[in-house]
């Protein structure tokens, strides 16, 4: 495998994928990967922390 190439995990299942037109769903390893971490996000259960931005708009109201 050459050097150049980025060599990293899935964030869902954690198999190896490399960066390169073999793995066209990169970071993840497949599409399902892919479906199963935007499920995740659509139903909170991955988050960027900080404050609520709703909460902040409703201050100015």
């Amino acid at each position: 495998m050459n050097d150049d190439v980025i060599k990293l995990n899935c964030p869902t299942c954690q198999a190896t994928v490399y960066w390169n037109d073999k793995y066209p769903h990169r970071p993840f390893c497949s599409e399902r990967c892919k479906l199963i971490d935007l499920g995740e996000w659509a139903s909170e259960g991955h988050r960027i922390p900080g404050e609520d931005a709703q909460a902040k708009n409703d201050e100015f109201e």
